[in-house]
């Protein structure tokens, strides 16, 4: 079985990642419920108690809400680098130390026949950092709560045959929203989110000839829609001579419904 993966959930309520091949799989985040990520699991029909581990980008409640019960109740090995294990430990509860490891930023760890590479990030958390994965020449980029899409990042992510990109927000929509002006400034700023049209000029300097599916991932619930995401998307890669629906499709994300498992 070829490498395969899952949005379980995206958005501003709650984030996962389900990511796996035949004999190896992965959870990225636990940003909602132990109970609502069983359900999820349940859905895509892949059973929790087989992950290899649970792999952690940063801090923040929408990415580890429910990661000290699910850990806990199957036992699963947390993945972190240091700084996000000092910033998240008051918040996730007590976890055996056999359960804790440090995955640095910038390095390369191997669960079985997967080899995670981790980059960082610029987003207002400890040291946030996101995952490339790698299996039998395949590779899957999963980038979300960053400011802005460095150089360095494009190098790490460039030519995957699948991305899970963030469009966070419209401008528009933020700008005339209700969020406070502090709030805003956040988002907007090099530490914030994604707009939509800034993550589609960011994938025209990575997509390459094996990309095939790109999911808009991380939608503002109130500074976005999924239909503004991906007009505006394909706006932008059409304008740059790239034909969405030929070369690669545009898939949307769900902060309560998992994507089909898809194969690369």
């Amino acid at each position: 079985m070829s490498l395969h993966f899952s949005v379980l959930a995206s958005g501003s309520t709650g984030n996962a990642f389900y990511v796996g091949t035949d004999k190896h799989s992965l959870l990225v985040d636990a940003g909602l419920s132990g109970k609502q990520l069983e359900l999820l699991f349940n859905q895509i029909e892949r059973d929790i108690k087989n992950l290899s581990g649970i792999l952690v980008t940063h801090e923040h409640s929408d990415h580890i809400k429910g990661l000290g019960v699910l850990a806990r109740k199957y036992k699963l090995p947390i993945y972190a680098n240091e700084k996000t294990w000092r910033a998240m430990e008051s918040n996730i509860g007590e976890i055996p130390l056999d359960q804790k490891f440090i995955f640095n930023m910038g390095t390369v760890k191997t669960f079985g026949n997967i080899d995670v590479e981790s980059f960082g990030v610029s987003h207002d958390a400890a040291e946030p950092m996101f995952y490339v994965f790698h299996h039998d020449h395949k590779k899957v980029v999963l980038i979300t709560d960053t400011g802005y899409v460095s150089d360095r990042m494009k190098g790490t992510i460039k030519n995957a045959d699948a991305f899970i990109f963030e469009s966070n927000h419209d401008v528009s929509m933020l700008q005339m929203g209700h969020y406070p002006w502090s709030i805003k400034r956040r988002i907007l700023s090099d530490v914030g989110h994604v707009c939509n049209e800034d993550a589609a000029l960011a994938m025209t300097d990575v997509i390459g000839d094996r990309t095939k599916r790109i999911y808009l991932a991380h939608l503002s619930k109130d500074n976005n829609m999924k239909d503004l995401a991906r007009m505006s998307v394909k706006q932008t890669l059409e304008s740059k001579g790239y034909v969405v629906g030929e070369q690669f499709d545009l898939f949307d994300t769900d902060p309560k419904i998992p994507t089909k498992l898809a194969y690369v």
